[in-house]
């Protein structure tokens, strides 16, 4: 037999001790369109280089030659798994630089659809770190529940995933008592659901050895990075929007912000499912407050700004007049520079607008949470294993949509 030579590599060569690993754009681990580029010895993570732009669709700039109204249906593809916060946001900040204060009834109205957006972004969030631990189970549980809430948003504006729902101003209808049925379905059938969700998964033995210490993250580390929302709370830091600074007179509600301590997966797991409690119950207390409300009202009387009934528009001249001008951008709007942010599924959602008093905002700026977290990534991951590092992705709850603007 012939004996194989040996052949000795010079220091420096090309024999490498570790394996570069390309989690994504399109693998199905990372639930979006994004990469990561993980360098791994073994299955241990090394290092980490994370990247987007896979699905850069210059939404800022095209908002930036759309009239004011028409900007909607672009933020509801930000984060697509509560896109009603994100229209609303976007109708607040519109609204605070035309000073218009809208109606008691229509701040409830609001708060129902954003805590019920927060709660199916959380159930995804929360469902998929389940499934990524081996729990399918809870994942397909939940989902049901989902698509009761997309129901009543079908309800309500014809839509359900990329919702468009409502105006500068408040909604374009008026709630049916279809609507309020379902919601009031929502509120008597779901906290059983959530209940067995927790009892299958918080103190299962394999789901806490799975995601207790893994990417955790401090406070202080936390706040220098810019985390907002449930992966800053889960960090310690009691910092919520709605508290802070409160809009939609969500200082009429009660209730707690939900706080972990290490923020680590686990943490930012049992935080999200203590904030679906917290939104159930503000929902509830918004609906009790709605009664002794006008019905009949659903936004706010700005004829200038607010499309006008379609069946006016055909019989009235005053009203044909204003949906000319709002269509045609021919609406004055005040020039001003004003940032305004909201409390969105996964932190602080904030948009920053520069108006020069033309049809179009002179510039339009979107803080999306999940870009600013993703920054955080490579330093949660180091160090961790393979199967570690697509939980703590998960855990985050990263929403390619929110990460190209």
């Amino acid at each position: 037999m012939l004996e194989q030579p040996h052949i000795n590599l010079p220091q420096g060569s090309i024999e490498k001790q570790t394996t570069t690993l390309n989690l994504g754009p399109t693998h199905p681990a990372t639930h979006g369109v994004f990469q990561n580029i993980l360098e791994i010895d073994g299955e241990r993570v090394v290092s980490a280089e994370s990247t987007v732009g896979y699905i850069h669709r210059a939404f800022e700039k095209i908002a930036e030659r759309r009239p004011y109204y028409q900007i909607t249906p672009l933020t509801d593809r930000l984060n697509y798994c509560s896109s009603p916060i994100n229209n609303m946001g976007w109708h607040l900040t519109v609204e605070k630089l035309l000073g218009i204060q809208t109606p008691k009834r229509v701040d409830y109205l609001r708060v129902i659809i954003m805590e019920l957006a927060r709660i199916t972004d959380h159930l995804v969030c929360n469902g998929v770190v389940g499934v990524d631990t081996g729990a399918f189970t809870g994942f397909l549980y939940l989902m049901q529940y989902r698509e009761l809430a997309y129901e009543i948003y079908e309800e309500i504006c014809g839509s359900r995933l990329t919702t468009n729902i409502g105006r500068i101003g408040g909604f374009e209808r008026n709630f049916t008592p279809a609507a309020f049925q379902k919601i009031e379905k929502f509120l008597a059938e779901y906290p059983k659901a959530l209940k067995e969700f927790e009892t299958l998964l918080t103190r299962n033995r394999i789901f806490v050895e799975r995601t207790t210490g893994v990417g955790p993250i401090s406070a202080e580390r936390a706040m220098n990075y810019g985390f907002t929302g449930p992966n800053l709370r889960a960090a310690g830091v009691d910092y919520d929007v709605r508290i802070a600074q409160p809009y939609c007179s969500y200082e009429d509600f009660d209730f707690t912000i939900p706080v972990g301590s290490t923020g680590d997966c686990y943490d930012r797991f049992l935080v999200r499912n203590a904030e679906m409690w917290q939104s159930l119950s503000i929902i509830r207390q918004a609906m009790d407050k709605l009664k002794g409300l006008p019905e009949d009202v659903y936004h706010a009387d700005v004829p200038a700004y607010y499309l006008p009934e379609k069946q006016d528009v055909y019989t009235k001249m005053e009203a044909l007049i204003y949906h000319f001008k709002i269509i045609m951008g021919e609406s004055d709007i005040l020039p001003g520079e004003l940032y305004n942010a909201v409390e969105g599924g996964n932190g602080e959602l904030g948009f920053y607008l520069i108006s020069d008093g033309g049809r179009s905002p002179y510039r339009l700026h979107f803080r999306r949470p999940c870009f600013i977290y993703y920054q955080a990534y490579p330093e949660l991951v180091k160090g961790a294993m393979l199967s570690d590092a697509i939980i703590c992705l998960s855990s985050l709850n990263l929403i390619a949509g929110e990460l190209d603007a």
